[in-house]
């Protein structure tokens, strides 16, 4: 390896440090408690150092959110690629959003954290980039509910809004986890999600 090729590995090499500690310190306080000094500190490197990667908190925060949402995606598109029904395409949806809930606990927090109130933290250049990376994955699901109607295997609805109120579900549901030492039995989440699931394709259904 030369030595340009060296430097470039470090600096992603830090760029992704700094990600960390930014995650890591936005999910224990908050964003409004969170400051680049905080995270320059925790991360042992100089403020300007922060700067260097990024223009401010809030572009920050944008690429962690960005970086969720784009992990997501690729896990809804590998999930569809190989599925040859609607049905089996929605399910394999269903299954991929549930295993990156619980395998990529910190992307999920993060961008349910930023999606209560987007508008309100980012410009909107930034919430753009992000809208539009948030609309990937949901759009491949409302393609799976438009090819089951095309096929006669649906009732005629509005693909789009029935890709939101299955997400919806989807996302409800998996908060329910929460739950799990008081209202719930352990993983009684789940049985509650594939039942949820369940009853959507059945509405769905001619």
């Amino acid at each position: 390896m030369g030595a340009k090729e060296r430097r470039e590995r470090e600096r992603e090499q830090r760029k992704s440090h700094i990600l960390d500690v930014a995650r890591e310190l936005l999910l224990g306080k908050g964003m409004n408690a969170t400051s680049i000094n905080q995270i320059a500190k925790r991360s042992e490197l100089s403020v300007g150092a922060i700067y260097f990667y990024f223009k401010d908190k809030e572009e920050l925060f944008a690429a962690l959110q960005l970086e969720g949402l784009e992990l997501l995606h690729n896990a809804v598109r590998l999930a569809v690629a190989k599925k040859s029904t609607p049905e089996k395409k929605i399910r394999s949806i269903a299954m991929a959003y549930l295993k990156f809930s619980e395998e990529h606990k910190s992307y999920f927090d993060i961008i349910n954290y930023f999606l209560t109130s987007p508008e309100t933290i980012f410009p909107p250049n930034l919430k753009n980039v992000i809208d539009e990376h948030g609309n990937a994955s949901i759009s491949k699901l409302a393609a799976a509910v438009r090819e089951g109607i095309d096929a006669g295997q649906f009732k005629p609805v509005d693909p789009r809004r029935q890709a939101i109120i299955l997400w919806s579900a989807f996302n409800g549901v998996i908060q329910l986890k929460k739950l799990e030492k008081t209202i719930l039995k352990k993983d009684e989440y789940r049985s509650l999600y594939m039942e949820a699931l369940d009853r959507f394709l059945d509405g769905l259904r001619k």
